[in-house]
């Protein structure tokens, strides 16, 4: 090979690196970076030719849309649900989907707005209410289909319904009885269903309960195999608010036809139910975000579905859509969109504007920046007791829910995620107001009581605005638990004053080489009386890989 022939090589190489660069680092503040590590990510095995990373192009900011389709009709399936087969997945593994993204390290610098045991005065600290009810919901050896359960639940006028990886309990909220519990794949087999959604559900369950419509909406995402498109997202909607017997209309969503919609989130808002994903090329080289606005009328009765939806670059990553409880949004009001992504200092919001009568009028506008108290990402990983295996923590992203109020008048976003804190993690929390001109944090917080990691989080307000939060708990020292904490309304600005609180201790801790936990939990606000926070997330009973999960209510005094 000629001398020339190797600097034009060696150019080439170079030009090859600084575009794998760009792709898998995203540039944060003060030089901070981010690198994707997707087969990780999507639980896939890097062996056999997995790990290899197919690198498109440098990341985009572009906006894309709106993509107007109109899906198939429901199919019907009005079997009373106790009759399906009460059993669980056949196999169980690792699940292919999202894990935590690697972040920057730990710049030493204390959180501006911890708060320790310390920091928050003897006068207004009180433990959070006690809970009302506290039962187990599914576990891994009966209804799992592998790790992490993906633990996630919603709260209806009668009955709590649970889902995790891969199956779907139904209970009796007033004396946690299971009424029923079956597989996703056997909830479509009901109707009589062949298809992908009958055969290949693969985990990333979301469970709303909508109560602008009254009905209950259950989801996951399906493929045939990781790398091969299509991929869906199978949707059910309740035909009334009893979900046990009074039917159900089941969709599959064509998600989109090249790229693996992960780790998908849906969100009630006026006029439709909106969902967002995190879109994969083929399951592998990451594609941006995508976001849907369902069409609520179509759901609820079984029609064709239409939807609108618009695509982001590959600069943006993990957006929440908002999900309202209570009073509705004013008329007109755009569904919100939020995520942390990029920024240790900021934060950046979106609004989705659909037109059902003209959707090609449909707008997807931002994202708009605003500032919020800095954090650093967690890096490590949460340690247990009695266990070399240490804890996944996903502390590269917002966590579910972005819960959206407007009470007399006033509206805001509620959000948390993972941070340091110190030698260990706690929980940022904040509340976002003035979202229709420039967004700002009205009030914001880090728990961390103590030198245990708390990581997890989901949150939710009630109708008088005031906020619970559960978690995860661990250290070196003690089993994984779940407890939670909150804030009165009359609290003072940026603390919780209702401090924490144990809805169950663990009694073990996870083992067998398995990293993963939650990928997420779910606080949510009883529709009944707008005051019973319920929640929910996994936890151990034995040093094993067998997880359990519990699901626990509470109230805070005076509201009723």
């Amino acid at each position: 090979m000629t001398s020339q022939n190797v600097r034009k090589l060696a150019f080439g190489i170079v030009i090859l690196m600084l575009v794998v660069t760009s792709v898998f680092v995203t540039r944060g503040n003060a030089g901070s970076g981010f690198s994707y590590d997707v087969p990780r990510m999507l639980g896939m095995d890097t062996g056999a030719g997995e790990g290899l990373i197919q690198v498109q192009a440098p990341p985009t900011t572009d906006i894309k849309g709106p993509f107007v389709e109109t899906h198939g009709k429901a199919v019907s399936m009005d079997r009373d649900l106790r009759n399906l087969p009460q059993n669980g997945p056949d196999q169980k593994r690792p699940l292919r989907e999202m894990g935590q993204m690697p972040a920057p390290a730990d710049n030493g610098a204390l959180d501006p707005v911890i708060q320790t045991s310390e920091s928050l005065g003897e006068a207004i600290a009180l433990a959070a209410p006690s809970a009302l009810t506290n039962f187990k919901g599914l576990d891994l050896q009966n209804w799992g289909a592998g790790w992490p359960p993906d633990t996630h639940g919603d709260v209806g006028p009668n009955h709590y319904i649970q889902a995790v990886n891969t199956s779907i309990g139904i209970f009796d909220k007033a004396t946690g009885t299971r009424l029923a519990a079956f597989t996703f794949d056997n909830f479509f087999i009901a109707a009589g269903g062949s298809g992908v959604c009958a055969t290949y559900n693969q985990g990333d369950p979301i469970v709303v309960y909508d109560q602008i419509s009254g009905r209950w909406i259950i989801t996951d995402f399906a493929f045939t195999s990781v790398n091969k498109p299509p991929y869906y997202e199978c949707i059910a909607v309740s035909k009334t608010a009893d979900p046990v017997s009074g039917g159900w209309w089941l969709y599959t969503l064509t998600a989109d036809t090249l790229s693996l919609n992960d780790y998908p989130k849906l969100g009630i808002w006026n006029d439709g139910i909106y969902m967002s994903a995190n879109m994969f090329k083929r399951g592998r080289s990451y594609a941006g975000a995508k976001v849907w606005a369902l069409n609520r009328d179509d759901l609820i009765s079984g029609a064709p579905l239409r939807t609108v939806a618009f695509t982001l670059g590959t600069t943006y990553f993990s957006l929440l859509p908002a999900n309202l409880k209570g009073a509705l949004a004013p008329a007109g009001t755009p569904e919100y969109f939020m995520s942390d992504y990029g920024s240790n200092t900021s934060m950046k919001l979106w609004k989705f504007a659909v037109n059902w009568t003209t959707p090609t009028s449909s707008t997807f506008t931002g994202p708009t920046s605003f500032a919020v108290a800095s954090f650093t990402r967690p890096t490590s990983r949460v340690p247990q007791l009695n266990s070399t295996e240490t804890l996944d923590t996903l502390g590269d992203r917002l966590m579910s829910w972005l819960q959206y109020r407007n009470i007399n008048g006033v509206q805001s976003l509620w959000v948390s995620r993972t941070v340091v804190a110190g030698t260990s993690m706690g929980l940022r929390w904040m509340e976002v107001r003035n979202m229709s001109t420039t967004p700002v944090v009205y009030q914001q917080g880090t728990y961390a009581p103590d030198a245990n990691y708390r990581w997890m989080p989901s949150l939710a307000v009630d109708k008088f605005g005031n906020m619970a939060i559960g978690y995860s708990v661990s250290s070196s020292t003690m089993y994984p638990a779940i407890r939670y904490a909150g804030r009165l309304v009359a609290d003072p600005l940026n603390t919780l004053g209702q401090t924490e609180i144990s809805l169950i201790e663990g009694t073990g801790s996870q083992s067998g080489g398995y990293s993963r936990w939650g990928d997420y939990s779910s606080m949510s606000v009883d529709p009944v009386d707008d005051c019973t926070f319920w929640f929910t997330t996994e936890y151990y009973e034995t040093t094993s890989n067998n997880w359990q999960t519990r699901i626990g209510s509470f109230q805070y005094p005076g509201c009723q």
